[in-house]
């Protein structure tokens, strides 16, 4: 009998979904690219909520770190609830929704256009409301998911929006390590740290660590650990853990820390083996790592790309840790899959 769950085969479809969005939405991306090379913007603004917000601050980081143009992420209730206007010239705005819905991310992009920005919507819905209030709408092309848990349009977000970065930046190896990425993903899905998994036992909190790029993803792994596995986590940049949040580390306290191949990887490892020596059960995707336990992680030859697989390996390890608790992550408690927020 299959007892695949719906989750588990849209992770193993991400390679597929992102080698689709690399055929069909390269003009797009393009054609979006050219717009904000042409506006020169001195700042970028995002609008967005839950995973898709994780996947904005990944393009925070990787524009602040590729471009030099900051982003700065909008509250939407500004423009839903307080029905206020922001002056916006000369900027751009990046809106990412699976659904396209939800009433407040298309007020706020409707005001942040009227405001003088360059409206950019991604979406795997081309005909919803969020696509209609934009200027460019970028097409996931990630196909239809099921799962109330987002993977493989979380995925599919990110690689438009670096792909679209490095359109406007005109970079050539970051270029080349996109185009690559199906290849790597399809390792990458079939890593799920049993290791990890066994560490967890019956605990029910557990830390999530990243640091710049990789830290957006340490914020999606804690969501997902909650909305799948009913497992209280929280994520911290590694700068941060140590100022508070460390205090409540006991013995045998589970801690991922999820390194990219980047400036902040030694850093990352030496705050993961800080924890590790205060008796924590660490596990790190680094080598640099001399006292939390290694995973294996699938590393792509751009810094900047690496993050994309971090959370693939994740995502197959959050699954089978929902699974083992007995829980079903294609239908958690109290969540539907497209949620209208005001």
């Amino acid at each position: 009998m299959n007892t695949q769950t719906q989750m588990r085969r849209e992770i193993l479809e991400i390679p597929r979904a992102v080698d689709r969005l690399l055929h069909r939405g390269g003009d797009d991306i393009r054609s979006a690219a050219e717009a904000i090379r042409a506006r020169n913007p001195s700042y970028m603004v995002t609008v967005a909520r839950g995973s898709s917000d994780h996947v904005a601050t990944y393009l925070k980081y990787t524009s602040e770190l590729l471009t030099g143009t900051p982003i700065a992420s909008l509250g939407p209730s500004i423009a839903s609830i307080y029905n206020r206007k922001l002056n916006l010239a000369g900027s751009v705005c990046l809106s990412v929704s699976q659904s396209g819905k939800s009433p407040d991310i298309v007020e706020m992009a409707r005001m942040a256009q009227q405001g003088g920005a360059l409206s950019i919507a991604m979406t795997n819905h081309t005909d919803s409301p969020l696509a209609q209030v934009a200027d460019h709408c970028l097409n996931l092309h990630a196909g239809p998911e099921i799962s109330v848990a987002a993977t493989k349009t979380f995925v599919n977000s990110a690689v438009a929006g670096i792909w679209m970065q490095a359109e406007w930046a005109e970079d050539d190896a970051l270029r080349a390590a996109i185009m690559d990425l199906p290849s790597k993903l399809e390792k990458a899905v079939n890593i799920d740290w049993p290791e990890a998994r066994a560490a967890l036992g019956a605990r029910n909190s557990i830390f999530c660590l990243g640091r710049g790029p990789a830290y957006a993803i340490s914020n999606e792994a804690a969501l997902k650990f909650k909305e799948t596995c009913q497992i209280h986590a929280e994520s911290y940049s590694s700068a941060e853990v140590l100022h508070g949040p460390v205090s409540i580390v006991d013995s045998g306290f589970p801690v991922i820390a999820l390194a990219a191949e980047d400036e902040a990887e030694s850093a990352l490892a030496g705050v993961a083996d800080e924890i590790a020596a205060k008796g924590a059960t660490v596990f790190a995707t680094s080598e640099k790592a001399m006292q939390a336990s290694r995973l294996p992680t699938v590393r792509t030859g751009h810094p900047l790309i690496d993050p994309i697989c971090l959370i693939a390996s994740f995502y197959a390890m959050v699954e089978r840790t929902a699974a083992a608790r007995g829980i079903n992550p294609d239908a958690p408690r109290h969540l539907k899959k497209v949620t209208e927020t005001v």
